[in-house]
């Protein structure tokens, strides 16, 4: 009789199974699943390379470590500093010693090496420790120059860490929001090592749950997550985030198109005219299933001259200016980003930066542009003047628009495409007359865009490509790092910049914007000048 009524049983739980099942799906009509609306998804076309904050160097990184991780300090939408793991600080008159007040609730995600109730709070050794691995030669993090300017840091006490530096540095709480200088959990580093990268354990709003590489990665909602909304709740409020690794951003927009993924981000060339209108505005068949939302991007693109090359177009600042004012910005965006950024006639500090200024910087004046070029070849003899443009594959249709233009003014253009690495390596060893290049904030200040035209950063020990050098410069750049004034170093800043545009060793194209595209029931995405992805208050419907 036992054994009679063992396969019995079976039967039944297997039926009951498959009967609960189909009644799961057949009430999901517009649903993958039931629980579809709780989770979101995105596709990475960028494989991710490590979930180490220590290592969150590229968007892709940074995206996916943003969900895990935390800091003492983060960014709003604003670009205002916000507290975080700390709930406050201090900072000394003579603007050096910073001292953090960490909040005492909050816990690492949970695992079986923590030994009571397999998660512990956070407190001020696990930042001392965690600023120490990131300078640490063994890990060799590409994030330890953010510490550079600290002489100390140190846990006073549990909820007290203090940091010292070297000297005074406005920009340093911008720069603590970036993810790495996340905190992390001694113990389980120390027991991954290396695999830390693949076993990520932090304190953000959602944890690890499974990766299968350039496949698929899952994360978790973290039930004990510190933070709440305006209202109270607790965040976050989905279940889950499901990322997918389609290698083109074709696929990509497809498989949005098709209701598969919540969310794509920037605009590509392969759908951008599929999706919007020539002004920018979203075409009516996406209206009804699709949102679109942009704003300021901390990224400028631009075209730079090598100030130290051999040829002699590049050394004159007359040819240098007849580029800058030789084709029109406003065209380009039009027909080339079908209004999507905004036209680069200011300096090299983008919009939405303090110390932007629309009036620095070169329009549209052909005929100013003809008369230096015949300025240029009556002072040098030079009949036929000529540059060639190094560029990627991207970029081409950008270079090809002012090539056409500028050999409107007499101007002889070639352009050479080469691969993304070759560009970048070629252009920090000073191999390239003139490059397309653009520079995405590391943190927001514009000391970070003017640090490409100090004399002691030439590349390819700094970010100096152009190896411009200016004595007035170098000592505004240096002011500016002990102004402690906001208004004052703001106005040094569109000083230095204004000093730049004037000699011209660029030729800024466009400053970027953020440019998203969600499904209808998406909620709470929202956007930033930093393109930092954020989940924690997003709601699907």
């Amino acid at each position: 009789m036992i054994k009679s009524r063992k396969p019995l049983y079976h039967t039944i739980i297997t039926v009951f199974t498959i009967a609960v099942i189909g009644i799961i799906f057949s009430c999901a009509d517009n649903k993958k699943t039931t629980l579809d609306h709780l989770v979101f998804r995105y596709n990475e076309h960028k494989n991710i390379g490590s979930l180490d904050p220590a290592f969150a160097k590229d968007n892709a990184d940074i995206w996916a470590t943003n969900q895990l991780f935390n800091g003492l300090v983060q960014m709003d939408e604003n670009l205002n500093v916000r507290p975080c793991i700390a709930k406050s600080w201090t900072i000394a008159n003579d603007a050096l010693t910073y001292t953090f007040t960490l909040r005492d609730d909050v816990y690492y995600h949970k695992h079986k090496l923590f030994k009571k109730d397999s998660t512990r709070t956070v407190s001020a050794k696990d930042f001392e420790y965690s600023f120490n691995r990131l300078l640490g030669k063994q890990i060799a993090s590409p994030g330890s120059w953010v510490l550079n300017k600290v002489d100390t840091f140190n846990a006073v006490n549990d909820t007290i860490f203090k940091i010292k530096l070297k000297q005074s540095f406005p920009a340093f709480l911008g720069l603590l929001t970036m993810k790495y200088c996340s905190v992390v959990p001694k113990e389980i580093v120390e027991h991954y090592k290396n695999d830390f990268r693949a076993n990520p354990i932090g304190t953000g709003p959602f944890k690890f749950k499974r990766w299968e590489e350039n496949i698929k990665l899952v994360f978790r909602k973290n039930t004990n997550y510190f933070e709440k909304d305006q209202q109270g709740n607790t965040l976050p409020f989905l279940e889950a985030v499901a990322i997918t690794f389609l290698p083109d951003k074709q696929s990509e927009f497809l498989q949005f198109a098709q209701g598969n993924i919540d969310f794509v981000s920037g605009l590509d060339a392969s759908y951008k005219d599929e999706l919007l209108t020539a002004t920018g505005k979203l075409r009516p068949k996406y209206n009804s299933t699709t949102n679109m939302i942009r704003g300021p991007y901390l990224n400028t693109e631009y075209l730079a001259f090598y100030m130290e090359s051999n040829a002699l177009e590049i050394h004159s600042e007359l040819l240098r200016k007849a580029v800058n004012y030789g084709f029109d910005r406003n065209k380009m965006m039009i027909y080339l980003r079908n209004g999507i950024g905004i036209p680069a006639n200011g300096g090299f500090i983008p919009k939405g930066l303090p110390g932007y200024n629309n009036t620095i910087g070169y329009t549209y004046q052909p005929e100013k542009a003809k008369a230096l070029i015949k300025q240029y070849v009556s002072e040098t003899n030079h009949k036929t003047p000529k540059i060639t443009i190094t560029t990627i594959g991207n970029y081409l249709s950008f270079c090809e628009y002012i090539q056409r233009e500028l050999q409107k003014i007499g101007l002889v253009v070639n352009i050479d495409v080469i691969p993304a690495a070759t560009l970048k390596d070629a252009k920090a060893n000073g191999l390239l007359d003139l490059f397309r290049a653009s520079w995405v904030a590391d943190y927001p200040d514009a000391e970070n865009y003017l640090s490409l035209y100090y004399s002691k950063n030439f590349a390819p020990n700094g970010p100096n490509y152009t190896h411009f050098k200016n004595t007035q410069f170098d000592t505004w750049y240096e002011q500016a790092f002990t102004e402690t004034n906001t208004l004052k170093r703001e106005k040094l800043y569109t000083k230095m910049d204004s000093l730049v545009m004037s000699k011209a060793p660029i030729i800024p194209l466009f400053y970027d914007e953020v440019v998203r595209f969600t499904r209808k029931n998406v909620t709470g995405l929202g956007i930033n000048p930093t393109n930092l992805l954020d989940l924690k208050r997003v709601k699907k419907h």
